[in-house]
């Protein structure tokens, strides 16, 4: 469904906030109320897989690649792609990539707000299946994550564009 592109772009940014304040309230609960002093909690173990609450800090982006580069040019980075990501939302009309887009950009944002405040992005869920570790991650990576698995979705099964290039088409 369709709607009109300011009405969406503001749902969609409102999305992008709810998420930033979500995932900094998370960050805030586990950080200072439950892990003090750090420790691992198990959280929902199931036979040999599991979530942990953990302390992890991460000077890099996903998987901690770019450790090192500093928190001001990752920061720099990310709000550049924010601020792309807003002026393609800008221009949408379809809700699932649109809400997709406010989860990417609250999740990136999120994630600044840490590396401008401590140097480091908070990471505390911790993933495991026997004696393999996921690397830890928190909600605002989780945000990111949905709306990139979203925008694929659309991108292969709901895109208005499907068939542009259809059989029966004459090449020019």
């Amino acid at each position: 469904m369709r709607i009109a592109s300011a009405a969406l772009f503001r749902y969609a940014t409102l999305l992008a906030g709810l998420v930033i304040v979500a995932d900094q309230f998370s960050k805030w609960l586990v950080m200072v109320e439950i892990m003090n002093p750090p420790r691992v909690i198990p959280i929902l173990p199931v036979g040999q897989a599991g979530l942990n609450l953990v302390m992890a800090w991460n000077t890099g982006v996903s998987f901690s690649m770019l450790r090192g580069t500093g928190p001001w040019l990752l920061s720099g980075l990310a709000v550049a792609v924010s601020v792309g990501l807003l002026v393609w939302l800008s221009r949408l009309t379809s809700r699932l990539p649109a809400y997709a887009v406010g989860l990417i950009v609250g999740g990136a944002l999120g994630n600044v707000i840490d590396r401008l405040r401590f140097g480091a992005v908070f990471d505390f869920i911790d993933f495991y299946v026997g004696s393999w570790h996921w690397p830890a991650f928190n909600l605002a990576d989780s945000a990111i994550t949905v709306g990139v698995v979203l925008l694929l979705f659309d991108a292969l099964f709901q895109s208005s564009d499907k068939g542009k290039n259809s059989a029966g088409s004459e090449a020019p």
